[in-house]
């Protein structure tokens, strides 16, 4: 089952550029490893289900993957051989917007190697780059 909102201000939304990094959500903050991002893009529905999937299995009741993104932003997509014109078309499906050093996914309770290869089963699905990022000790 695919991750969408329960209910939205407005159905469509407009596409805008992004730009400059992740100012919140760029920490490890649940587990102990994290997946990073490094270049802007959009992470669908679909992809952050497949990517849950595949950590689940690698982890197998050991450890427990989290989810940092949400897709709450609708793509709208016309029909095929449809005429120009007649309005925007109706939401196809939702996307989560990445921004570079936004965490998706956080891991805890596995080895550092552990987590390498989880991850690195996780970003062969991602459409941007990535890489594997630790908690930072905490001073106090």
């Amino acid at each position: 089952m695919a991750l969408m909102p329960r209910r939205v201000k407005h159905r469509k939304s407009q596409r805008r550029r992004i730009k400059g990094n992740a100012t919140r959500g760029n920490k490890v903050s649940f587990g102990e490893w994290g997946l990073q991002s490094l270049e802007p893009g959009h992470v669908t529905a679909q992809t952050i289900e497949a990517c849950r999937i595949a950590a689940n299995q690698y982890v197998r009741g050991e450890g427990r993957v989290y989810i940092r993104i949400f897709p709450n932003k609708s793509v709208t997509s016309r029909p095929l051989e449809t005429r120009m014109g007649k309005g925007k078309g109706d939401p196809a499906h939702w996307v989560a917007v990445v921004k570079p050093g936004t965490v998706l996914f956080e891991l805890t309770g596995v080895s550092h190697e552990a987590a390498q290869l989880c991850f690195a089963r996780v970003a062969h699905k991602l459409p941007v780059r990535v890489r594997l990022i630790g908690r930072r000790p905490t001073v106090g």
